[in-house]
């Protein structure tokens, strides 16, 4: 014999409630309706559910090992539906993100580390790529969201591109260079020192070229290159290398750990932005991600433009 198990739901809110009337108020039905219920279903089993002639109602042996039942399935709906509604508000699920190595590990890691603080249920599934990896990832449907560098004009109509900081680079050196103490700086002062290079795919490899030849360097020493960020740090920190990073990247390390030079530099007309699909059919987790790093760089972009122009301008 199959149970409808919406039947023994109501049954265990009927025992549990101590009557059909205080069942019925707690269910939100009639009572008329729970007296059928309870009478088809007694029909069905060829049983009585509760004593004939109690008052107050008196469930059966059967009735309380029925209604037992109910409480279990109670239990599950509402577990269920925690699930579908934390899951459709994005606040548990998962995100796949890609991104730029030098950004995801030096700027974007501390962002997940808040969203995942504020949101434990959610995991995010992170990898690395420049543009033309992400722009597949997405076509692919092998990430939900891209984080890197472009210009407006570069992305194509099917995506989505929403910037949320600026290009801008600077030469960076660790807090003991020679060059730190220095008062007043001249471009030719920067040509006796060695360079790291990023990895030839990345867009500041280009970028520090481009920066040395308009500040007229064309004949510069290269003594690190292809690093992960942290590697490219431990050797700024470790030597008298100079390179060219973003200065978010910057202004995320530990204080008085690397140090930004007052050169001024050309800066990249590249803005940081999100990389999406335009048919919108991102997971919730990931729609939640991306107003998150949205709102958080809404102030951390204010915080970098401020601390640039005060530590490294100073004007």
């Amino acid at each position: 014999m199959l149970l409808d198990p919406r039947h023994l739901h109501i049954l265990s809110a009927i025992v549990d409630a101590g009557g059909l009337s205080e069942g019925a108020m707690a269910l939100g039905k009639s009572q008329p309706s729970l007296s059928r219920i309870v009478a088809n279903l007694e029909a069905r089993l060829g049983e009585p559910l509760f004593e004939k002639g109690r008052r107050p109602l008196r469930p059966t042996e059967l009735c309380e090992r029925l209604a037992a039942e109910g409480r279990t399935i109670a239990r599950a709906t509402h577990a269920a539906q925690s699930i579908a509604d934390r899951f459709t508000s994005g606040q548990a699920g998962s995100v796949r993100v890609a991104g730029t190595p030098i950004f995801m590990d030096g700027v974007i890691s501390n962002v997940i580390a808040g969203f995942q603080s504020a949101h434990p249920e959610v995991r995010v599934d992170q990898s690395y790529g420049y543009a033309k990896d992400l722009l597949d990832g997405i076509t692919a449907g092998t990430i939900d969201i891209g984080i890197c560098p472009m210009e407006e004009a570069d992305v194509p109509s099917e995506f989505e591109f929403q910037p949320i900081l600026k290009g801008r680079n600077v030469i960076a050196c660790g807090a003991g260079h020679p060059l730190v103490r220095k008062r007043s700086l001249r471009l030719e002062d920067i040509s006796e020192y060695p360079w790291i290079t990023q990895p030839v795919g990345s867009p500041l490899f280009q970028d520090l070229r481009d920066v040395l030849n308009s500040i007229g360097v064309t004949d510069f020493k290269v003594s690190y290159s292809g690093g992960s960020l942290s590697s490219i740090l431990n050797v700024l920190m470790g030597s008298n290398a100079m390179t060219v990073l973003p200065y978010s990247v910057v202004f995320m390390q530990p204080s008085k750990s690397i140090h930004a030079l007052p050169i001024r530099i050309q800066h990249p007309r590249r803005q940081l932005g999100l990389l999406s699909k335009k048919d919108g059919t991102t997971q919730p987790a990931a729609r939640r991600f991306v107003r998150h790093l949205t709102t958080q760089f809404r102030s951390l972009s204010q915080a970098i433009t401020e601390r640039q122009r005060q530590a490294v301008w100073k004007s």
